[in-house]
């Protein structure tokens, strides 16, 4: 039942981000899944774990990376929409 919901937070964390930045994660709900994932090691690399947890993801890091990588994941896309 953790697994479970560690992708359940992990996807609401991605798609939190994606509206925060205006921008719609890549692949749905499987994109926001790895946008969660990804924002919350990439948060808690940056900032550690602080402020409330949910199923060991610090909400607070968590949201800051997955926003980050939500970002550069789009300016990437972007770019290479460009040059093709």
């Amino acid at each position: 039942m953790g697994f479970l919901w560690s992708l359940i937070i992990g996807g609401i964390i991605g798609w939190l981000a994606g509206l925060i930045v205006g921008r719609d994660v890549p692949f749905g709900i499987i994109g926001n899944i790895i946008a969660g994932f990804v924002g919350a090691w990439l948060g808690s690399l940056i900032l550690g774990h602080w402020g409330p947890s949910v199923s060991d993801f610090a909400i607070i890091p968590a949201l800051i990376g997955a926003i980050v990588f939500v970002f550069i994941l789009s300016l990437i896309l972007k770019g290479m929409r460009k040059a093709s």
